[in-house]
């Protein structure tokens, strides 16, 4: 059996089913951002809390391109970024920095996706931020939360100042710099970053057309009422399934 072989063989040994389980759908999540499109190289995260009553978290080795990532590859590391695993991998301590403020403050952002596509990060340059211009924005506002560009994010005392900001929303556009969703779990936290990002598009798209037409205020308030609806209460999980075999059909690889 080869090193690699074993790697993986002694990681799934040594986790609970739960954490194996929160390893693959992480590592999805991993390859449909490069599937779709969204991964900067091998810069950005998406994180994950291991299930249990340890505060650990998953998070990418650094240096692997998101369509390598794997179950096994994914590295095991406490709030401060420091590895609680045996893992041949490191990790970019600077990255986890906004995961771990966010991780810190919200009990129920067991996932954590940011990302610096080019619609988000055009839209996080505008000053109104997110325009009510299509139905997949209106989705997104319906839980919006908007953080000031501080410089690259590693310093510390940004931390309070962008909990404070984000307080209970789903989604954060990050100025001058990238998008951010947060949720229970991996398919919660990529179905709200797939209508973000879908929105951000639209916009730009928009914005080389004609006169915008905005969707008027108290519609938003109905189709955040909606959402709901729209998932058959199932939120990201109805979706999920389907993404799965998507990628089975391309590469079962980020099973293993």
């Amino acid at each position: 059996m080869s090193s690699t072989s074993q790697m993986k063989t002694n990681v799934r040994e040594q986790v609970s089913p739960e954490e194996w389980q929160a390893r693959v759908d992480l590592a999805a999540a991993y390859r449909l951002v490069a599937l779709y499109g969204w991964d900067d190289l091998i810069f950005t995260h998406l994180s994950a809390r291991v299930p249990g009553p340890d505060h650990h978290f998953l998070l990418n080795p650094y240096g692997m391109l998101f369509e390598e990532v794997t179950a096994s590859s994914l590295v095991k590391i406490d709030h401060d970024g420091k590895k609680v695993m045996d893992s041949p991998y490191q990790i970019n301590p600077a990255g986890f920095t906004i995961h771990s403020a966010v991780h810190a403050a919200r009990e129920d952002a067991l996932c954590v996706i940011h990302l610096h596509t080019k619609c988000g990060i055009a839209v996080s340059a505008q000053k109104n931020g997110l325009l009510p211009l299509s139905q997949q924005a209106m989705f997104a506002l319906a839980s919006m939360s908007y953080h000031d560009y501080e410089g690259v994010a590693l310093d510390e005392e940004e931390k309070p100042r962008l909990v404070a900001d984000l307080g209970n929303k789903v989604h954060m556009i990050l100025r001058n710099h990238g998008l951010m969703t947060v949720a229970k779990t991996p398919a919660d936290a990529f179905l709200a970053m797939f209508n973000l990002e879908r929105a951000c598009e639209i916009q730009v798209l928009a914005q080389g057309g004609g006169e915008l037409l905005p969707i008027p205020t108290p519609v938003l308030v109905k189709v955040a009422k909606q959402l709901q609806a729209v998932t058959v209460g199932l939120g990201g999980q109805l979706a999920w399934p389907g993404l799965l075999r998507k990628l089975d059909r391309i590469d079962t690889s980020y099973r293993e």
